[in-house]
């Protein structure tokens, strides 16, 4: 059963009334018509696996699937107060933190552990610190002066819609016993109504829980989770348990049984960094050209934002699209760390709207760490959307012994940037640069103002910067940026802390080293016009990219049966340098090796879990 937030609102009665700050007891739920043939069984699981199985069906209630994150603290408290545990919202605050943007179900499952349901003599224990006369009822002017005017300070209105529930009252008074009664009868009958459930559902028994392999109503299959935002970060998929590691799954291990399997074995050989399939083609310098920058940035919850792009082709052309990492290192002879992460451009037609795309092609071959495509393009509007697995861009634990600092005070007591500031604000003006053209737009700051702040800079303030900062062409120059960034350190007379919350948006750590951000560099070359490439939009993998991905590999990857009696199909794609999977239009993994120069097997079975 599913209830809707505003139901739960009276969760924080028993903590205004209990002075114990202590206390975990709550209330929740309104009256409910629940099934009435939901029968107790006798449970045949160990301890373990019926905690699980609670908790499942307790998410499931909520989501479609429990492969799905929550995504804020109103999800979070539904989705608990579903589990009976309807917390406060001090202890809603406790796990969904400002820096929280999302929590899986491993969390879900870490949290319940740790917040005991309410009792009934907990409730009772709670109610009578506020009963003055002992006589186990509580006038309704006393309830609206606790709940509307302490604490998590509650409207009248939802007070009335505790004061009105027939059955706990009477003669302007709360029966506080028969509440707790309603209280713990209703909170057992969701939680057999959501077991009840999941039981007759036969689609929803073929899920895993937590981070594994699952099966949604739809028969969309995917064993890729998000991880918790909470932990260090992530990459879209989940890493193999390291040697020694002893973190448990969520799945109890008599989940461990398939209904079918079906295994896929792949030898690779090295990389030659070269696909000789594709030649950039020898007059490709006499091609007309359009390039754009964009970034790959690593987001704490595991998704990876990126720009992307407009491609206008006046007439039919042949052309030539290569994207590649863009190397910042101004050291001869040192290239930065990010150019091993892999990328790919997918181009997809726009025919009636940007949301009817058509796929038509992506960059597949390969010239050390460009990736490239080539073909004919009819006239018209195209998406180009970047694309990277996340396998080797990803959180890395790097032990830092000090924050590198970034302004001090000159001999005249003014404030200065760090040479080593001032590289790295040379880098990120180079990046976001995204003509290349020596100067930032006001549309390319606002992509940069997008990320590192979330808002954008109107006209009016871009008029202003401008009269302030060096200028060219009503374009902000390098020297402009660095002015800017001077500013905004003596704003906070000498505190760097607003200047590391953009350097971290950015990818960058407190050594001042770029880890979590990958920036590149698109090119377009036609024979026949002059294209035009425009960024749009700075955002996560869409559902477009997904389905782009999806067709590409359905199109070109070896097809097998998981013979499950649903003909559930998985799909293998290989390319000179990642392996990716596929089960029913849902991508599945992505595989690179940790060493290119080495041969290496890739040996994968797909299990359908009962």
């Amino acid at each position: 059963m599913k209830a809707k937030a505003k139901d739960f609102k009276y969760v924080c009665i028993i903590h205004r009334m209990a002075s114990s700050p202590g206390s975990n007891a709550s209330l929740s739920c309104e009256k409910t018509i629940l099934s009435e043939n939901c029968q107790a069984k006798k449970s045949q699981y160990s301890e373990e696996e019926t905690f699980y199985m609670n908790c499942r069906a307790a998410y499931l209630a909520v989501f479609k699937s429990s492969l799905e994150n929550i995504k804020s603290k109103e999800q979070l408290c539904l989705v608990l107060q579903q589990a009976g545990r309807n917390p406060s919202q001090t202890t809603v605050n406790q796990y969904w933190t400002p820096q929280t943007t999302t929590l899986n179900f491993d969390d879900f499952c870490n949290i319940l552990k740790k917040e005991k349901p309410a009792t009934k003599t907990e409730l009772l224990k709670a109610f009578l610190k506020v009963d003055t006369n002992n006589d186990g009822y509580i006038l309704h002017t006393e309830l609206y002066k606790i709940l509307t005017m302490r604490g998590e300070k509650m409207t009248v209105e939802e007070v009335n819609a505790i004061t009105k529930l027939a059955d706990v009252n009477s003669n302007g008074k709360l029966d506080y016993n028969k509440f707790c009664k309603l209280y713990m009868t209703t909170n057992e009958q969701c939680r057999k109504t959501a077991l009840e459930k999941l039981e007759v559902d036969s689609r929803l028994r073929r899920q895993q829980f937590g981070s594994q392999v699952e099966t949604s109503s739809e028969r969309a299959t995917t064993p890729i989770s998000n991880p918790s935002s909470r932990t260090t970060r992530k990459t879209d998929h989940k890493p193999a348990p390291k040697r020694g590691d002893n973190r448990t799954s969520s799945r109890p291990s008599s989940a461990q049984s398939c209904k079918a399997s079906v295994s896929s074995t792949v030898s690779m050989g090295t990389s030659s960094n070269t696909n000789s399939e594709l030649i950039e083609p020898n007059t490709v310098k006499d091609w007309q050209c359009a390039q754009s920058k964009g970034c790959f940035f690593l987001e704490q919850d595991g998704e990876i934002i990126t720009h992307k792009y407009k491609l206008y082709l006046p007439q039919k052309s042949t052309v030539y699209i290569t994207i590649k990492p863009l190397n910042l290192s101004q050291l001869e002879g040192k290239t930065s760390p990010w150019l091993s992460v892999d990328t790919a451009l997918y181009v997809l037609k726009e025919n009636e709207s940007q949301e009817n795309l058509q796929l038509v092609s992506f960059t597949e071959a390969r010239n050390k760490e460009m990736f490239m495509w080539k073909g004919e393009l009819g006239p018209g509007i195209y998406w180009l959307i970047p694309f990277t697995t996340g396998c080797r861009l990803k959180k890395i634990k790097k032990q830092i012994t000090g924050e590198a600092k970034l302004v001090y005070r000159d001999e005249d007591g003014e404030l200065a940037l760090t040479k080593e500031f001032k590289a790295a604000l040379s880098d990120i003006f180079e990046m976001i640069d995204l003509d290349g053209n020596g100067l930032l737009s006001l549309e390319e700051y606002n992509f940069f103002e997008l990320r590192t702040s979330g808002e954008k800079c109107d006209e009016e303030a871009w008029t202003v910067c401008k009269e302030n900062f060096d200028t060219k062409k009503n374009e902000l120059t390098r020297q402009g940026f660095m002015d800017l960034n001077l500013m905004e350190a003596n704003d906070r007379e000498g505190d760097p802390s607003d200047l590391w919350v953009t350097l971290l948006s950015l990818g960058y750590n407190k050594a001042l080293e770029m880890t979590e951000a990958c920036p590149f560099v698109i090119d377009i070359y036609a024979e026949k016009c002059k294209p035009r490439i425009k960024a749009v939009y700075l955002e996560a993998g869409s559902r477009q990219l997904n389905r782009a991905i999806c067709k590409s590999v359905v199109n070109q990857g070896d097809a097998k049966v998981l013979d499950s009696g649903e003909s559930i199909i998985v799909y293998t794609y290989k390319s000179d340098t990642r392996i990716t999977s596929v089960i029913e239009n849902k991508v599945c993994q992505h595989v690179l090796p940790l060493k290119e120069q080495e041969e290496w097997i890739y040996n994968c079975v797909h299990s359908l879990v009962p």
